[in-house]
């Protein structure tokens, strides 16, 4: 089997092909909570081989979507198509062509690296020589040879975030869901993520779906951008189309301009009228007693 090249996170892993234009194809998806409406009628269509971001404030509807996309919850309505496999009838070949990073992943800290991945590994009843061929080549591209059988407990948030990532990727999925990548990791290792995710989706022919609430990560990653609001799409397209859209000058002040967000000199625009308004009693008072 083909080893990767170090550093260059080239998977050359057999892949299922899929005769179909897009990765993601969704048809008025929604989930209700009782009477809260987490996502409504959300219509996408993504292409193959490229990177798309969906953007939006906490609770707009971000995270819901992906685990309807991943299989793990149910639409109440709607349905989609997962690289070529229906989330409803076909929920368990979503799963296993979807790699799946959550926002805070779960880790078994008494485990090793090592311990841990075979573990996810057999979860998708991988042969145990392919296993181990796969977390070899995974510690290589993330530069934990030497501390794969520690225990995670004392790995650093970033070795976590490392380790949740071959998780991600071990049974070679088509499709990469990412909630929030950069969380909680300090910018050295934000950065490391954010050129893994590039080279994925460049080289290793990876389509990579990105949750995330920051803007400079977004426009710097993404081949195409949707922000989603109290669980509906308002607007889709390049990075570039949506900054021109608005005539705004980058994504965040699109984004503002979008969501319908003051600006922080906006938000403090009363400490300007204050003093105005005061000058104002003042004369007011100057003239009663004329």
């Amino acid at each position: 089997m083909a080893k990767f090249k170090k550093r260059t996170y080239y998977v050359k892993w057999k892949c299922i092909i899929i005769s179909d234009n897009y990765a993601i194809r969704s048809k008025d998806l929604t989930k209700k909570f009782g009477n809260i409406i987490a996502v409504n009628n959300l219509n996408l269509k993504i292409p193959y081989g490229i990177t798309y971001g969906l953007l939006g404030p906490n609770g707009a509807g971000k995270t819901t979507t992906v685990r309807m996309l991943n299989a793990i919850i149910s639409p109440t309505a709607g349905t989609a198509e997962v690289v070529g496999y229906d989330i409803i009838t076909q929920s368990k070949q979503v799963k296993i062509n979807c790699g799946f990073l959550p926002e805070s992943p779960g880790l078994y800290q008494k485990l090793t690296a090592k311990e841990f991945l075979e573990f996810v590994g057999e979860l998708y009843y991988l042969p145990k020589e392919v296993i181990s061929s796969r977390i070899e080549e995974l510690l290589d591209i993330f530069d934990l040879e030497g501390r794969e059988n520690d225990l995670l407990e004392g790995y650093s948030r970033g070795m976590k975030q490392k380790v949740c990532l071959c998780a991600a990727l071990i049974q070679d999925p088509k499709m990469i869901f990412l909630d929030e990548p950069t969380s909680n990791l300090d910018p050295a290792a934000a950065r490391m993520v954010k050129d893994l995710i590039s080279d994925l989706a460049k080289k290793a022919d990876k389509t990579i779906f990105i949750c995330t609430h920051l803007l400079d990560s977004a426009e710097e990653l993404c081949d195409l951008i949707g922000i989603i609001d109290k669980g509906e799409l308002k607007v889709e397209g390049s990075p570039k189309e949506i900054i021109d859209s608005v005539n705004a000058k980058d994504l965040e002040d699109a984004y503002l301009k979008i969501m319908g967000v003051s600006r922080i000199e906006d938000l403090l625009a009363w400490r300007e009228e204050v003093p105005s308004n005061m000058e104002k009693e003042k004369k007011k008072k100057k003239k009663k007693k004329k």
